[in-house]
């Protein structure tokens, strides 16, 4: 499969996952978002936080852009929790709740317009670019992420898929079961 193919698939898929999101929060209202069903088990919130922030930051990793997120959207969102969570409990992140959410959902479509508008302007050579070498850092080297790479280290195309693509995913398998719980349907049949 040459380089070309594969770009093309990672912008067709990405394109996918990013509307299954647009879908997902345009069909939930903030009270389903901010549902908690018991501890636990985290709320819609989290998730939906959590993957956007997650992508934004490691969008950095991978084209050295800045992340999107700051103090400014931090005052417009108003998450109980202004962390992504990554390195905290459970426990702790039943605790998130989105404040504003059409703010929130104005952060999302920034992070995803610009990983769409990154891919359509990459160049199929740069898939190949190591952007973590082996051997990991500890706080990398026991993430799946970590499992993907190679014997150089973690390339633009493993971060973009497990980063974006498969943690992306994941994400909204928790957000479907989540959304069973407030009383609403799965994003796909």
């Amino acid at each position: 499969m040459t380089a070309e193919l594969i770009l093309d698939s990672l912008q067709r898929r990405m394109r996918a996952l990013h509307s299954l999101y647009a879908d997902a929060v345009t069909t939930m209202d903030i009270d389903q978002v901010n549902h908690f069903e018991r501890d636990g088990v985290v709320p819609i919130a989290f998730s939906l936080f959590h993957i956007v922030n997650m992508i934004d930051a490691s969008f950095m990793l991978m084209t050295g852009t800045p992340p999107i997120w700051d103090d400014g959207w931090n005052d417009r969102v108003k998450p109980a929790i202004a962390d992504h969570g990554k390195h905290r409990s459970v426990e702790e992140m039943v605790h998130q709740r989105i404040g504003d959410y059409e703010a929130f959902q104005e952060y999302l479509h920034a992070v995803f317009d610009r990983v769409e508008a990154w891919l359509a302007e990459l160049d199929p050579v740069e898939l190949t670019r190591i952007v973590i070498n082996r051997p990991c850092p500890e706080q990398i080297a026991s993430t799946y992420r970590a499992r993907v790479a190679g014997p150089d280290g973690i390339t633009v195309l493993d971060a973009t898929e497990c980063w974006i693509y498969q943690h992306g995913l994941r994400h909204m398998g928790e957000i479907e079961l989540g959304r069973g719980l407030v009383g609403l349907g799965g994003m796909t049949s």
